[in-house]
């Protein structure tokens, strides 16, 4: 077997590693763009968490997930709604109400971990912000029994399209950290 014949072997090899080179180059190029967006959400709901455990008082944990957390994770709304005991309540950029327990444990059975969608308005815990809400997050909020259950609600005047896989992971995160800081403030209040 002499060389001529391995060359155009070689060339051939070449020319198909090169066109595979590529196309990996390319798929590539989606990954960073689209790490480069993951690893910016990563680090703001990381943030967003870091935010919510420095909270020394109920009403300032209420007051970082509602009027904080938007600016952090670049939304335009979120609203945190609780069953507490024989009571509920939901917190806005407006304050805090009380509202028909019945009705809020409803909205929590409907959503199973997170629901992310597109709508015509947001969920009726965004209070008057629901008119504008065009994408929205609904997470839910676990604690075992007697403590409180309930949703956070983010959301986006403009319409989003979220990742669904990566996006939910990261917002089961923010739900957990948000129960378990909220376990931490019920159980202990004085720490």
């Amino acid at each position: 077997m002499g060389m001529a014949s391995v060359i155009p072997f070689k060339d051939h090899a070449l020319a198909r590693l090169r066109a595979r080179l590529g196309a990996v180059e390319e798929a590539n190029q989606d990954l960073i763009a689209f790490a480069r967006g993951h690893s910016g959400a990563v680090s703001a709901i990381h943030e967003a968490v870091v935010a919510a455990i420095e909270a020394d008082s109920v009403d300032d944990l209420l007051h970082v997930v509602t009027q904080e957390w938007p600016l952090i994770l670049g939304i335009d709304a979120v609203a945190l709604a609780l069953i507490v005991g024989d009571k509920a309540f939901r917190a806005d950029g407006n304050g805090i109400h009380e509202v028909e327990p019945q009705l809020l444990l409803r909205s929590i059975e409907r959503v199973d971990g997170v629901s992310m969608r597109k709508v015509e308005h947001g969920h009726p815990l965004f209070g008057p912000a629901c008119d504008l809400i065009r994408s929205e997050a609904l997470i839910r909020i676990e604690c075992d029994p007697p403590l409180p259950v309930g949703l956070i609600a983010l959301g986006q005047r403009s319409e989003l399209d979220l990742d669904a896989r990566h996006g939910s992971e990261l917002l089961m995160f923010l739900g957990r950290s948000l129960a378990a800081i909220i376990r931490r403030w019920l159980v202990n209040p004085d720490n």
